[in-house]
């Protein structure tokens, strides 16, 4: 019993090796922003790291299983385990991670401690149960005041936007993120109800949305295209309905949408939408 025990943890450690092995079938999509490549780099690391400690635990347990397990051929001696050796191999573990740790801040700082170029487009993205809002701020390029107080879903004011406030005349809202190619954006996060989540796997970004707070996050996308945004915070009944797109356009493409009343950038995002279709997983 204990050898075919053993037999069966070998196999599915292999079989889990091979699902990974083969993730470029099923991971991740093409990277498509500033950081992405070293993202994607860290991640890489961390998995093969976390594959040779798997692999060695799955095999070293599967071997005893077999030697030491019911009917086998040997019987387990006890011991009171070595000092040294579990210093040795609690430093090595700490300093394998704490160096893989060290690397991945990196990367997070650069996306989190540093501002975002001073002609970055900047984007305001209200959340609620169970829709993004995105809020331009128009042709001025001044956000107009917003206060709860007039939230009016109804109304299709679901940013709270003023309506006695000159700057926000040309603002715009929409529930699909335009964003420029190669041209920073800064978001500003904020949550109308509870903790969302705001996910572009293919900017390789996630970032929670919390009541209360607004987070500013900057970020460079490189590619046109279509791409979509799960919310990936469970936020509610019906929080696997809370997605939407974000569209890559020209820079100069981007800039005119921005000088068009709220009406024409609608028309003018529904053929956005049709003129790009998902990018394939790689």
């Amino acid at each position: 019993m204990g050898k075919i025990t053993g037999l069966l943890m070998f196999i599915l450690a292999i079989a889990s090796i091979w699902l990974f092995v083969g993730q470029n079938r099923w991971w991740f999509p093409e990277g498509i922003s500033e950081y992405a490549p070293m993202i994607d780099k860290q991640f890489m690391w961390t998995l093969f790291v976390v594959a040779i400690a798997f692999t060695a635990a799955q095999f070293a347990l599967g071997y005893a299983v077999m030697r030491f397990g019911r009917k086998g051929d040997a019987r387990a001696a006890y011991t009171h385990g070595s000092n040294k050796l579990e210093v040795t191999w609690t430093i090595i573990t700490a300093a394998v991670f704490i160096t893989l740790a060290i690397l991945g801040q990196q990367v997070w700082a650069k996306l989190h401690l540093t501002a975002a170029a001073s002609d970055a487009a900047r984007i305001e993205v209200v959340a609620q149960q169970f829709q993004w809002n995105f809020h331009y701020s128009g042709a001025d390029g001044i956000f107009g005041k917003t206060e709860a107080r007039y939230i009016d879903d109804s109304g299709l004011n679901f940013v709270g936007l003023d309506p006695n406030d000159p700057a926000g005349k040309d603002d715009a809202q929409l529930t699909t993120l335009v964003v420029p190619k190669d041209r920073a954006v800064e978001l500003t996060l904020k949550s109308k109800d509870v903790i969302h989540s705001f996910f572009v796997p293919a900017l390789r970004f996630k970032q929670d949305t919390l009541p209360g707070m607004a987070i500013k996050v900057h970020f460079t996308a490189n590619k046109e295209g279509k791409y979509e945004i799960p919310c990936a915070e469970l936020c509610g009944s019906l929080h696997h309905n809370m997605k939407s797109n974000m569209i890559v356009i020209p820079s100069d493409e981007f800039d005119r949408l921005m000088a068009m009343s709220e009406e024409k950038f609608k028309e003018q995002l529904g053929e956005l939408v049709g003129r790009y279709q998902y990018q394939e997983r790689q």
